[in-house]
């Protein structure tokens, strides 16, 4: 499946995040923004990283109107442990059959590692910021909460 480009509609992708809450991208249409970041694997050196950004500026996406979702292939116990442990306040879904991945067409980095790969998107469920960069952990954050700032202030991505 091709990968999903700006300007297009997100798919109504559904997972369960590590409480067991079933999360899909249909709650948040017409109501806020999703930030919504793939990383490769729970507890390793650079998504910790990236998941404790996201975690040190989770009140600045909140305060901008922006859900924070997170995805890998672990399961629901690793994610939870993973949450407990870095204190993470948001969802990690769990995509153990590669199912979320593949309906965003999220590539792999030298054809065998998950990619890591954020994706804005807005109120109406269409993608408006994609940033992908399996090392530069920080980007993410960075390049995601300044869009989600644009869309909170009327400017499209």
């Amino acid at each position: 499946m091709p990968s999903i480009q700006i300007g297009d509609r997100a798919p109504d992708i559904s997972a369960v995040a590590q409480d067991g809450t079933r999360i899909s991208l249909a709650n948040y249409r017409g109501r806020q923004p999703v930030v919504l970041f793939f990383y490769p694997k729970d507890g390793t050196a650079i998504c910790t990283k990236e998941a404790c950004a996201f975690r040190d500026s989770f009140e600045d996406f909140v305060a901008a109107g922006a859900v924070v979702i997170g995805v890998s292939s672990d399961s629901q116990s690793s994610h939870r442990e993973f949450a407990s442990a870095h204190r993470l306040p948001f969802h990690l879904l769990s995509d153990d059959d590669g199912a979320l991945r593949t309906a965003l067409g999220v590539p792999k980095t030298l054809g065998i590692m998950p990619g890591r790969v954020t994706y804005v998107i807005d109120r109406d469920g269409i993608v408006r910021h994609i940033f992908n960069s399996q090392f530069s952990a920080g980007r993410h954050v960075k390049e995601a909460l300044a869009i989600v700032r644009q869309l909170a202030e009327g400017k499209e991505g």
